[in-house]
Parts: structure tokens; sequence; C-alpha cells
């Protein structure tokens, strides 16, 4: 997934990548994830004024560790990426454009910015479900599946007196 960034403005080519990407390896810090199908990337590229456009979708089909439950749940995302290059050397002043991503070198590797991407669009803490219970702290019992005879009462000790206050 790789173009060249001066192709694109001065002869205002386009192309398309339609890729299955890998990102098993990508992932694999990841403990919450326990697969991945490969990485959909649908791109176009693009003159966009006097930088290159670059513009599509990412689709991931993940299998992933619910963050309250600990059971496997199946995730799909679909993820809109949007990006812009320039030259440094056809750029006058960098700090007006906030949104270009301004590159050395006139041939550019799209899968960093894909990947960063996908890694940026991840949820920290997974939920199976937005009402998940969770597990009981002290069996360990899924409390979607079945209630457990846990005491839910305990006070954290530090608020102990002002429980007193109360009675």
């Amino acid at each position: 997934m790789e173009f060249r960034v001066m192709e694109v403005v001065s002869k205002g080519l386009t192309s398309s990548f339609r890729e299955k990407l890998d990102v098993s390896e990508l992932l694999q810090e990841r403990k919450d994830i326990v697969s991945a199908k490969p990485l959909s990337v649908e791109l176009d590229v693009g003159p966009y004024g006097k930088s290159a456009g670059v513009k599509g979708e990412l689709n991931a089909d993940l299998t992933m560790v619910c963050s309250r439950c600990l059971e496997p749940v199946e995730k799909q995302f679909s993820i809109s990426i949007e990006e812009r290059f320039a030259l440094a050397t056809t750029v006058k002043n960098p700090d007006e454009d906030e949104d270009l991503i301004i590159v050395k070198e006139d041939k550019v590797n799209l899968q960093p910015y894909v990947e960063g991407t996908l890694l940026i669009y991840l949820p920290l803490a997974p939920l199976c479900s937005e009402d998940c219970k969770g597990l009981c702290p002290d069996c360990g019992t899924n409390l979607n599946e079945q209630s457990c005879g846990c005491s839910r009462d305990r006070i954290d000790p530090r608020f102990e007196a002002l429980k007193k206050l109360l009675e």
C-alpha cells in the first residue's frame, strides 16, 4: 500500500487499495483480544489541493474478552480513515495546517497509518453489553448468568465512621 506524493499532486493520479492485512502480530500485546480476522482495507488516493488525500474505510472482526465478565464477545468495527500527505519541500508553513502529514520522502507506505488508526479506535475496556453485571468479587460467579449468595453490604473501612453517624 504505497504511493508517490508527487505523482498524485502533480499528475493528478488516483489509485485504490483493496487489501486484507494480517493484524494478529500488531494486536498480540492486547490481552483482551482473543483472535482477529484479517483487517479489510479499502482506500482511495487522489489529489487534494497541493497535497495527496487518502480516504477510505477499515473493517475489523475481532473476538475480544469482556472486561467485566471475561466472556468472549464478537465485535465488528467499521472505521473511517482520512489523511492528507505533502512533501516537506513543498510546504512553506508546516504549522498552518494541523491535519496535514508532512513526509520527507516521496514514497508513502500507508500500512503504519492504517495500523495506528485501528489501534486508536479499539475500546480500552470492551463489554459484551452495556448492562453487563460482571463477576462477583468474592466467589467469581458470572452475575449475568446467575446470582450468588455473597453479601454486597461491604463498606470501605475508611467510610465506616460515616456509617455510624447515619445510625
